[in-house]
């Protein structure tokens, strides 16, 4: 079983979203067997700062899907896209 490199970009609700906390929902909104491979930030636009979380899940787990699902139901999330994937 192999695994897959997704790196994503959530974007916050807003500029005054705390993203320290944001991580730790992202991590704790985990599906089993996926985890996170380290966190960047982008500045967007107006004080907006889109993280860019690396996740790792099994091949078998069929992708990103539960990865989007999961991390789209965490407060605080305006938005999120798949910016890349490929296997390890």
């Amino acid at each position: 079983m192999g695994q897959v490199a997704v790196k994503m970009k959530v974007m916050p609700q807003n500029p005054d979203v705390d993203l320290d906390a944001l991580q730790d929902r992202l991590e704790q909104s985990l599906p089993e067997g996926a985890k996170i491979n380290g966190f960047q930030r982008e500045d967007v636009a107006f004080g907006l700062v889109a993280l860019l979380p690396t996740v790792i899940v099994p091949d078998d787990a069929g992708g990103s899907g539960a990865v989007e699902e999961a991390f789209s139901t965490v407060e605080g999330v305006e938005s999120l896209e798949v910016e890349s994937q490929g296997r390890l």
